[in-house]
């Protein structure tokens, strides 16, 4: 059995986000934590609704701020 590492690479698509992924859902919030519109972000109003749906998890769980 070797002991190679295994590198998970992150989906750009926001519908498989999780709300451990902090440097993916960064993206989508400004400096101060707010959530960034649709007309800034460019996505679909589903994207949008899971996405911010899952900064405001990450925010409860303290993971971002």
């Amino acid at each position: 059995m070797s002991t190679e590492e295994i590198t998970h690479t992150k989906s750009k698509n926001p519908e498989d986000y999780d709300v451990f992924d902090k440097q993916s859902l960064a993206k989508y919030t400004t400096d101060t934590g707010k959530i960034l519109p649709r007309k800034y972000t460019g996505l679909t109003p589903m994207q949008q609704r899971k996405v911010s749906k899952l900064i405001k998890k990450a925010r409860h769980l303290q993971l971002l701020f």
